[in-house]
């Protein structure tokens, strides 16, 4: 790997600044997903059973380089505490006398949760100074949150140069998968593509066009390309102002030999609501008073069938309004074949994004594919072929 892990780290006794992502969903108080910090808990784990001394550090929320109650990381120490099965303690800030005072304190194996690196405006600077202060905590720096490397922010890019810097077991797997995915990935290696609007992805279709095989286009941005190609869509939701671009992406997928699948039927209604009549028709056939809300069963079968030849599958956005039943089958059924398809051995997949991930635990296979990334931004940035500030800064 071109970038240190754990495995050359010798932790005993060293105070470990770990960069997580500790930024949950909350409402009323209350963590509504554990999924970040319990895939953080191998990690932290394994640095307190070699003996280091583990020092957390995220951010939470968006308080804009101010102290705001509501958004400390104090119950994120304490659902950590849990999962983790141990005591972590908690200090009100994460740089100077009170940070460096608790530190101070702890023993070999301990966990301290720093307080949330965005009270200071340092921390999205990426303030020299700020990461300094961090740095001055410890003697060496893990990053374990690839969903916030994107950023180049004092606790995920400036701190990293001033101590000797390692990937978390959870960056390392989040960084190995996506290189088995498009890296170098065993081929042939498609790509589904969903979500509403071309102009949110034209970066992500522009990379995927040259590095994959075949590219599957669903959700509503599959309407814009079919009305650019001069298809009737009745009402859908659909970028007239982006036709010339889509025909570019296609003329760019043919030219590289990249084979990208359309709907070739779709599910209609004349109201987006839950479980209103509907008509499944061909792409050609859209009456002028409905809306595409999903793909068709035909189109579904098509691409259940095309799974068997493939080696490796990323997945970005769902193929319709999965919200909304029934407008979830077509991505449910997918979900299911993919899901087959990994757990037989025959394909290895990876899909990440919130509506994705979302869209994968309602089909119940969110535990079936290869590996599930809850990065978000960082994942769509490394598909669109960008280079991530956090990650680049652990390069050996």
């Amino acid at each position: 790997m071109p970038f240190r892990t754990l495995d050359s780290l010798d932790a005993k006794d060293k105070r470990v600044l770990l960069r997580a992502d500790l930024n949950v969903p909350v409402r009323d108080g209350k963590i509504t997903d554990m999924t970040r910090i319990e895939r953080l808990s191998p990690t932290i784990r394994e640095l307190s059973d070699k003996g280091a001394k583990v020092i957390v550090c995220s951010h939470f929320d968006r308080p804009k380089g101010k102290r705001v109650p509501e958004m400390s990381l104090a119950p994120m120490a304490t659902a950590l505490g849990q999962v983790l099965g141990r005591r972590v303690r908690f200090v009100e800030d994460c740089i100077g006398v009170p940070a460096e005072s608790a530190v101070v304190l702890l023993k070999p194996g301990d966990v301290l949760v720093l307080e949330n690196t965005r009270f200071h405006a340092g921390e999205e600077k990426n303030d020299s100074a700020f990461a300094a202060a961090l740095a001055k905590l410890a003697d060496v720096f893990v990053n374990d949150a690839f969903s916030a490397a994107h950023r180049a922010h004092a606790s995920t890019e400036g701190v990293a140069h001033l101590l000797p810097s390692y990937a978390g077991r959870l960056m390392q797997a989040e960084l190995e998968a996506l290189d088995a995915a498009l890296g170098n990935p065993a081929r042939p290696v498609a790509a589904v593509v969903g979500g509403a609007k071309v102009s949110t992805k034209l970066e992500l279709l522009g990379n995927l066009v040259g590095k994959v095989d075949v590219l599957v286009i669903g959700g509503a941005m599959a309407n814009t390309f079919l009305a650019a190609q001069g298809i009737g869509v009745g009402k859908s939701l659909q970028e007239a102002d982006m036709h010339a671009t889509a025909l570019e992406i296609l003329a760019k997928a043919k030219a590289a030999k990249c084979d990208v699948v359309l709907p070739t039927d779709v599910v209609t209604a004349k109201e987006f609501k839950a479980n209103p009549p509907t008509l499944v028709v061909p792409v050609d056939a859209v009456p002028a008073d409905a809306m595409i809300l999903d793909v068709g069963p035909a189109s579904v079968a098509a691409l259940n069938a095309r799974l068997g030849s493939l080696k490796t599958l990323v997945w970005n956005g769902p193929l319709g309004a999965f919200e909304t039943p029934p407008f979830d089958a077509a991505t449910v059924a997918l979900a299911k074949a993919v899901a087959a398809a990994t757990k037989s051995g025959a394909l290895r997949s990876v899909a990440g994004g919130g509506d994705t991930v979302s869209a994968l635990r309602h089909a119940g296979v969110i535990d079936d594919l290869s590996y599930v990334s809850s990065a978000g931004g960082a994942f769509l940035e490394w598909l669109e072929g960008k280079t991530l500030p956090g990650v680049a800064a652990l390069e050996a």
